[in-house]
């Protein structure tokens, strides 16, 4: 988030599409690069197999 000219400025990407064309991994790539870049970043996946925490090598706990 930034404040340009006193409005503060939220990019929010969305990947979409059919599956198996790589939007997890893209977005995952996209928010370690924002994050490095110091950015507040949050990334958010709706895929029920958790296919984001394979990404991260992180084990999702619900």
């Amino acid at each position: 988030m930034k404040i340009l000219g006193g409005v503060l400025r939220v990019r929010i990407i969305l990947y979409t599409g059919k599956g198996g064309v790589g939007k997890t991994s893209l977005a995952a790539a996209t928010a370690v690069a924002s994050a490095a870049s110091g950015e507040k970043t949050i990334v958010v996946s709706t895929d029920a197999a958790h296919s984001l925490g394979d990404s991260f090598d992180l084990e999702l706990k619900l």
